[in-house]
């Protein structure tokens, strides 16, 4: 049933991720760079664990184990995405006087969290003699952790300006909204992890789908249609139609 859900996840999850991408690059990636980076990232670790399962269950073995491919992919998208909220942060800090304090309290602070949440649980865990990825749930959650600190402080600020920037304001809402599901889910996968499925694991799919769809929402071009009788100017170069 596990299996199930995941690969309808997938279906769902991949186009979506095309279609970001797909938006991004019409445009939009000039604004936002790394969440360009973090869309391709997501798309090709996703991919990658689609044919490692594919393998896994066609009898395939690989070099590493399944544990491995997922937390090395995990800690790669949740690093770029900690990027991405720092990157919300920075734009958002535009209309402050104090935007330049801010933006490097926040980029510092962000960056000497990630680091030493890193060094901290690498050296304890292994020192313990944990389980080989231990470590990176501890630091992942961590990650996790800030990245909805930052996202909600950043979603906060964008409300109270008069004049709003309203894709900026659905990014990071729909960040907010991943955010929130995977401590949900989390926390519920914990309370019944006796059971083969969890209500966390369809928490955490329809959140993470939901965040994809706004962000597709919030990128894409929208048509502008010129209202009836509007007057369409001539070219510039001066040829007739």
């Amino acid at each position: 049933m596990r299996a199930v859900i995941q690969y309808t996840s997938w279906l769902v999850g991949v186009p979506l991720e095309i279609l970001i991408i797909a938006a991004l690059l019409r445009g939009a990636y000039r604004r936002y760079p790394l969440l360009l980076l973090y869309s391709i990232t997501l798309f090709l670790t996703t991919v990658i664990e689609v044919s490692v399962n594919q393998a896994y269950f066609a009898g395939i073995h690989f070099a590493y184990s399944r544990a491995t491919y997922y937390w090395v992919d995990e800690g790669i998208r949740q690093g770029l995405l900690f990027a991405v909220v720092l990157s919300f942060a920075y734009l958002g800090t535009d209309r402050l006087r104090s935007r330049t304090l801010v933006r490097a309290a926040l980029i510092a602070g962000g960056i000497t969290l990630a680091v030493a949440s890193f060094l901290v649980h690498h050296q304890i865990e292994h020192i313990s003699g944990a389980g080989r990825w231990r470590w990176m749930t501890l630091w992942v959650r961590d990650i996790s952790f800030a990245s909805a600190i930052v996202d909600l402080a950043v979603w906060a600020l964008l409300l109270t300006y008069r004049s709003r920037d309203t894709q900026l304001l659905l990014l990071s809402g729909a960040l907010g909204i991943q955010f929130t599901g995977d401590a949900i889910g989390e926390s519920l996968r914990y309370l019944f992890r006796r059971l083969p499925l969890t209500p966390g694991d369809l928490i955490e799919i329809a959140t993470s789908a939901a965040a994809l769809w706004i962000w597709w929402q919030a990128l894409r071009p929208v048509a502008v249609t010129p209202p009836a009788g509007a007057v369409i100017p001539p070219p510039r170069n001066g040829t007739r139609v």
